[in-house]
């Protein structure tokens, strides 16, 4: 949306999302997260875009973007907890290394309070 906040990509909330790509490029994890894959993040759980796609979002000019074609992604947010199934905590396409993708993300608020004192 043009003239709106753009708000930070490295979060945590109360709620929990249920998010998943049908087609295309997830713009978050653009390395990964294929047509089919999906992902919980629990409440108060971090999460946020792969360290590549943080760094290019927090240095490229703030100007209104626009959803390419091709791509279509969904998430569901509740203020309840999900839990997956047993089915799912065993199936082999787990990617058991998706937490690497945000090794390296520089602690910005941490250097910005050095910075001041």
């Amino acid at each position: 949306m043009e003239h709106t906040f753009r708000p930070p990509w490295y979060h945590r909330n109360t709620m929990s999302e249920f998010m998943g790509n049908v087609a295309g490029k997830y713009d978050a994890k653009e390395a990964g997260f294929v047509p089919g894959a999906s992902s919980l993040h629990s409440t108060m759980t971090p999460h946020g875009p792969e360290k590549e796609v943080f760094e290019k979002a927090s240095t490229m000019e703030l100007k209104p973007m626009f959803v390419s074609a091709g791509g279509l992604a969904f998430m569901f947010e509740t203020c309840f907890l999900l839990k997956i199934t047993k089915y799912a905590a065993d199936n082999e396409h787990i990617d058991v290394d998706y937490y690497k993708c945000w090794e390296g993300i520089s602690n910005n608020f941490s250097d910005a309070i050095k910075k001041q004192k």
